[in-house]
């Protein structure tokens, strides 16, 4: 307790610092845009998404500290804040939103949502999701603080210390973002080399393969040795244990919900057509279970807060000064009214107050997960599984089937889906805020700011995109959209194939009895082993700078694995920006019906081998970045 209360940050309370400034805003507002829009690219193409805290912490303190010459921590801090909004609430939209999409592209009778629909719904879910986090502030961030580590803004709140020193950090992160950009532009641009590699293991009946990408690398750094190698195991186990058994035992038999023999559809189409159907039951499981599991702490959490609403903070601190009460509460009443109102989501004015329940529940739950995994882990997908089939089943019983009743369904799970996201980014930066002692009501209003951006610039992105490629194609695969998609079918109309969905959930009970952690193994099991193999990849590498302690003391090996995530985030960043303006070129229209896309292809002259070889070359770039030092001082 005494440790809780001694705690001091680094601006002192009792001092007032500039923190949102119109340069603050409009950088973050632009962070927000081009992170939401990064991080969409690559939720679509891998189904999971990174924080962007870290890299618009370190790209803010490149451009306030060293390009416009103001020296002000907390300046950057609310860059960051305002920036990192525009990444969680893209992955709360693309993990669902696309499945409208998808079904507008399956039939004539039914249209895509409209920009106005896509950006309301974004916009309720994405200021509900900073609303409900304001009273859990103080229980989560305050009286947990050294309980609750918050990987993400406790590295985020020591990369804007580091910066107040002076360093090199954000040479890394834009050097990682240039070294990233022009390898996707060679490889999806160009076409010199494939993007995926594959080989066929035929005395197994099965595939292997990997999509050389810096992206893929560079989460598996940042997520690690651990989150890697069980996503690696699930996608082992159902590449390399459930095809083959599933090859070996088909024959040439049809089984639904497959609609080809077997022997024909080779290891792809068997994943297609039942491995995703298993890994749809082991996620919804993960999702179920971590929720039962964290059940006696958010019970707690939730009453600290629910007892927190009445009494009002008599202290003058700045760093103890949250959005008023009746803001909250009024606010998300107001969205519950919004809600009600929208024609997209057919439901009664209780159902609103039912969603708003459910979203303080869920952010509840996302809040207390990110302060231990990190925002990069937070199982929002599970979360999303959840509550689609809750809504389905509840909408289906009233009466509300076919395309309407799935249509409401998918639109009330993007808003608890935004809702997780957007409460567990909020409190990583209220945490960072709490440690270099921003004011916590101007980070929340600046959390509004970059929702209320980010959801009116993701129905653009979406719709560039899928005009570019397609939802659910090669591209674009979307595989947590499609996962939703799949659920709310299957429900809704009854056919959903319930026998390789209780396999997949008795495979996450096996899973949980092992004691280990079921989501990560599950959306292995879900995705391709190709998106799994570059991850592991990247997991390995930072597992062997640990392993090997790469520096010679703590703070050296410290160095080392920083400035392998900070090149990381960049190689993150650079793909997912080339990705966007390679979208942009595949609809640019040139004469004959060709596309300026089409115009630079070369059509994979190196194949393979050049796949190979140029992912080993970028793999050597985290080595050089991550273990460079300056050596001009050491003499």
């Amino acid at each position: 307790m005494d440790e809780k209360k001694e705690f001091k940050p680094f601006i002192p309370a009792d001092k007032v610092v500039p923190e949102m400034t119109l340069v603050s805003v409009i950088l973050g507002i632009i962070l927000a845009v081009v992170f939401g829009a990064a991080n969409a690219y690559l939720g679509l193409r891998v189904g999971m998404t990174v924080s962007a805290s870290i890299p618009a912490a370190v790209i803010s303190m490149g451009l306030i500290r060293f390009v416009l010459r103001r020296d002000n921590i907390l300046e950057n801090n609310m860059v960051q804040t305002i920036g990192s909004a525009g990444e969680s609430l893209a992955a709360g939209a693309i993990f669902t939103l696309p499945a409208l999409f998808m079904w507008a592209a399956e039939s004539e009778a039914v249209s895509a949502p409209s920009f106005v629909e896509i950006s309301v719904i974004a916009v309720c879910g994405g200021l509900l999701g900073v609303l409900f986090m304001v009273p859990l502030r103080t229980a989560l961030i305050v009286e947990e603080h050294g309980v609750l580590p918050f990987p993400e803004g406790t590295a985020c709140a020591e990369v804007l210390l580091a910066g107040e020193s002076g360093g090199d950090k954000s040479k890394v992160v834009f050097s990682g973002l240039g070294i990233s950009a022009l390898y996707k532009f060679i490889a999806d641009g160009l076409c010199l080399f494939p993007s995926e590699v594959a080989w066929e293991v035929k005395p197994l009946r099965a595939g292997f393969g990997a999509d050389v990408l810096p992206a893929l690398a560079g989460v598996g750094f940042i997520c690690g040795k651990k989150i890697s190698s069980y996503m690696f195991a699930g996608g082992v186990l159902g590449w390399f244990v459930i095809i083959p058994l599933i090859s070996l035992f088909g024959g040439d038999m049809i089984m639904a919900p497959g609609e080809k023999p077997i022997s024909t559809l080779g290891a792809s189409g068997i994943w297609s057509s039942y491995i995703r159907y298993i890994g749809a039951g082991a996620v919804a499981a993960g999702g179920i279970i971590s929720l039962v599991k964290s059940m006696p702490t958010i019970v707690k959490t939730f009453s600290k807060a629910v007892k927190g609403f009445g009494h009002k903070d008599t202290t003058e601190l700045r760093t103890s000064k949250d959005l008023p009460l009746p803001v909250v509460m009024g606010g998300a009443l107001v969205i519950a009214l919004v809600i009600w109102l929208l024609p997209s989501v057919p439901v009664s004015l209780i159902g609103a107050l039912i969603i708003v329940v459910f979203g303080f529940f869920f952010a509840t739950v996302s809040s207390r997960m990110v302060g231990l995994v990190g925002s990069s882990n937070n199982p929002v997908s599970g979360m999303a599984i959840a509550t689609l089939l809750i809504a389905t089943a509840m909408l289906k019983a009233t009466g509300m089937t076919g395309y309407e009743g799935m249509a409401s369904a998918i639109c009330i799970g993007t808003v608890i889906c935004i809702v997780a996201a957007m409460a567990g980014d909020t409190s990583q930066d209220l945490k960072t805020g709490y440690i270099v002692g921003a004011t916590p009501i101007r980070q929340q209003i600046g959390e509004l700011v970059g929702a209320l951006v980010s959801a009116l610039a993701i129905g653009g992105v979406m719709y560039l995109l899928n005009a570019a490629w397609g939802f659910g194609e090669q591209q674009l695969p979307a595989p947590q959209a499609t996962l939703m998609k799949l659920v709310v079918e299957g429900v809704m109309g009854g056919t959903l194939p319930w026998g390789l969905v209780f396999c997949g959930i008795f495979i996450a009970v096996v899973i949980e009895v092992l004691g280990l952690p079921v989501l990560p193994i599950a959306i292995g099991l879900y995705l391709p082993i190709y998106l799994s193999v570059p991850i592991f990849i990247g997991g390995m590498i930072r597992w062997f700078f640990e392993w090997n302690k790469a520096g010679k003391s703590k703070e050296e090996n410290k160095d080392v694995i920083d400035k392998g995530i900070l090149y990381s985030s960049g190689l993150i960043a650079g793909e997912g920006l080339i990705g966007i303006l390679l979208a942009v070129f595949a609809v640019i229209p040139l004469k004959g019906g060709s596309t300026l896309a089409d115009l630079i292809k070369l059509e994979t002259p190196l194949g393979n081998a050049g796949g190979v070889v140029f992912f080993l070359l970028l793999l050597a770039t985290i080595f050089y970045f991550s273990l460079h030092r300056k050596k001009k001082h050491e003499a």
